[in-house]
């Protein structure tokens, strides 16, 4: 007899990140498209790794992380967004981002319920949602006239929230646009949920990586919003090392409890002398976070500079390490296929936006990491600026 299993997601094959990745390594091209540094983390921050490994830290962590490091976690939300946390109750160290969001879309949604996205998505959220039993809908970010800006559509999300809807996510600092909430976007969501019964899941990793000055305005800061919040980050992004899969939850007691119900049956406890090494590099390096910004504003800058002379449309996003660049000068080809031939033929590999929508995608935009360093980000733009030359 021929056994077969039928999918719990039928749908859902290779994420375009590896794809592309793996494309751009069988072409030997320049990987602009998945999000990861070519740069290490801090000299300081391995060391501090490396004396752990060799004294001891080597076995279980407590499952919801070791104090020293949620300590931190909560000194530096209380510094950067005013929320007092209790570290006990609050935080939840977790295996990078995306087993945070997984346990807390799982913690949260039943059979049935309802779960409203805004796109462009990450595309882990819907598998989630879809092995909870969940039911996603999916709400377009709206843009503005100028085709670059990107920022909530109040009135649809509005028209998409109903007795079934059981939580919103939400992604700012956005990834892919590089959208951010402002105070205002932050009191319509307020609004929005208040005689509701609606969670709200924030996935917030790129919370230190925000441009020109703008302060980064979480869901931990707004009052009304943080008692029905779960907040999602990553020290990858953070510190350079996104392969260490180091993030956190802070939820209020409640919530927190409910996540770490399946937290513990999903990874258990998170690298012990990972934890210790990042608590360690907090204490002493408080202020690392602070830099980020400018350091990540040099590397979008220099990259859009170097691309002046392209034939490339862009306005310098106003997060992340993600830079979106519109191609309609130099091509109508659909973009998943366009960033396929490009990569064999440029030796230049992105990611396409139309894999982050669910809504038919007509638009002529790429995704560029510049989370790499100046040489690299030379190279890939020599090859870009020489399109469509003369």
């Amino acid at each position: 007899m021929t056994r077969a299993i039928t999918s719990k997601l039928p749908d859902v094959g290779t994420t375009i990140f590896t794809v592309m990745s793996q494309l751009a390594a069988d072409t030997g091209a320049i990987n602009l498209s998945q999000g990861f540094p070519s740069f290490e983390p801090p000299a300081e921050l391995v060391e501090r790794i490396n004396w752990h490994l060799h004294n001891g830290a080597n076995q279980y962590a407590p499952m919801t992380g070791i104090p020293a490091l949620r300590t931190a976690i909560a000194e530096k939300t209380q510094r950067l967004q005013g929320r007092k946390l209790n570290a006990d109750t609050d935080i939840t160290v977790c295996t990078g981002a995306t087993e945070g969001l997984f346990s807390a879309i799982t913690a949260i949604v039943r059979r049935g319920d309802e779960v409203i996205i805004l796109d462009p998505a990450y595309d882990s959220y819907e598998p989630a949602i879809h092995l909870a039993g969940g039911i996603a809908r999916h709400v377009p970010l709206m843009i503005d006239a100028n085709g670059h800006d990107f920022h909530p559509d109040w009135q649809r999300m509005s028209d998409a929230v109903n007795t079934k809807t059981r939580l919103i996510i939400l992604n700012f600092p956005h990834n892919p646009t590089g959208a951010v909430l402002s105070e205002n976007d932050l009191d319509h969501l307020a609004d929005l949920v208040r005689d509701t019964d609606c969670f709200l899941l924030s996935d917030e990793v790129y919370e230190h990586i925000v441009f020109d000055g703008e302060p980064h305005r979480s869901l931990l800061s707004h009052d009304e919003l943080w008692e029905r919040s779960v907040v999602i980050s990553s020290f990858g992004k953070t510190l350079h090392a996104t392969g260490w899969k180091l993030g956190y939850c802070a939820a209020p007691p409640d919530l927190s409890t409910e996540f770490r119900k399946v937290h513990q049956f999903t990874t258990f406890a998170v690298s012990t002398p990972m934890q210790h090494g990042v608590a360690d590099f907090l204490e002493s390096n408080p202020g690392f976070c602070d830099e980020l910004p400018a350091f990540y504003q040099r590397k979008r800058d220099r990259f859009c500079d170097l691309l002046s002379g392209s034939r490339f449309k862009l306005r310098p996003t106003r997060s992340t390490f993600f830079q979106i660049l519109d191609y309609g000068d130099l091509s109508d080809e659909p973009d998943e296929m366009l960033a396929k031939r490009w990569t064999r033929e440029l030796g230049v590999a992105s990611i396409p936006l139309s894999v982050f929508c669910e809504e038919p995608f007509t638009g002529t935009r790429l995704r560029f990491c510049f989370a790499k360093d100046d040489a690299t980000l030379e190279q890939a733009a020599q090859r870009m600026c020489a399109l469509g030359a003369a």
